[in-house]
């Protein structure tokens, strides 16, 4: 008689039978519930954008509510995380029921780095040419005229409430777009962001801000690694202290270093932390009870 085959996972001690394996594609993969992805037009510049939109599930038993919205660059790294973190903050009672647009690209095999680089950049990054980083004004165009329209014709969307949340270069174009359009959002969120390209090149556009005599009217959240190399750490750190400094009068700031974490793994307690910050004025309004 054959003995059966076993096949170890390397699960500590633990042996499961082969027939325990199933193939990848055996059964469907899990989906977001409430989501879609919407494909864009492609625009003058060429870009094709597709967005990832998920909706609360109340979204459909209340239809005459309208809801705050948080726009996400980045999609396809982080639409998963800030849809994630909805429902928890929710039931809590420090945020409330949100829409979530992530911002994407249409098309298959893509080069997020590279596609990134050209529209979440304001000034060159070096290396890829003249043409491959630098378009974050275009991006923005893109997000004002088209983008932000769209979603608020397609969705019922509380326009007095939009927050714009980014990453590294994403946090660097949520900080430039404050500074470039500071009534487009009421709220930002810059997870470790890459103020430090191109020799402090958003310290001079700050700068600039600052002295044209135009006021912000917005809440600001900006947090950084603790672990990350000082490369990171030490330049967004300079930022906070040139924001502490400024004393804006109609900005509501808040700085937080997530300690123990690095450039990536900070992200999820940055945004959580970060969502917090942007509802609080309005998070009692529509939070869930227990």
């Amino acid at each position: 008689m054959m003995k059966p085959i076993f096949t170890s996972l390397l699960l500590g001690m633990i042996v499961f039978p082969a027939s325990f394996i199933v193939a990848a594609d055996a059964f469907p993969p899990p989906t977001i519930p409430n989501s879609q992805i919407r494909v864009l037009p492609r625009n003058s510049a060429g870009r094709q954008y597709e967005l990832y939109v998920s909706i609360p599930a109340s979204y459909y038993r209340e239809t005459a509510r309208r809801y705050p919205v948080v726009f996400v660059t980045d999609a396809y790294w982080d639409f998963v995380k800030i849809d994630a973190i909805r429902g928890a903050l929710n039931y809590d009672k420090v945020a409330p029921e949100y829409v979530t647009v992530g911002l994407g690209y249409a098309g298959e095999n893509l080069d997020y780095g590279d596609l990134r680089r050209w529209e979440l950049s304001p000034a060159p990054l070096g290396g890829g040419g003249a043409d491959a980083s630098g378009h974050a004004s275009d991006f923005l165009h893109t997000i004002e005229t088209e983008i932000i329209p769209f979603i608020e014709r397609e969705y019922r969307i509380d326009s007095s409430h939009r927050v714009l949340a980014g990453g590294s270069l994403g946090g660097l174009f949520a900080l430039y777009t404050m500074y470039t359009k500071p009534d487009l959002f009421s709220a930002y969120i810059a997870a470790s962001p890459s103020v430090e390209v191109d020799n402090d090149w958003l310290f001079g556009y700050e700068d600039a801000f600052a002295k044209s005599g135009r006021t912000l009217h917005a809440r600001l959240f900006v947090a950084v690694g603790g672990n990350e190399s000082s490369r990171q750490l030490a330049p967004v750190k300079r930022f906070s202290e040139r924001v502490v400094a400024r004393k804006s009068p109609g900005l509501a700031y808040s700085f937080r270093i997530i300690e123990g974490e690095r450039h990536a793994g900070m992200q999820f307690e940055a945004y959580a932390q970060g969502l917090i910050w942007a509802f609080a004025p309005i998070a009692q309004e529509s939070g869930q009870s227990k």
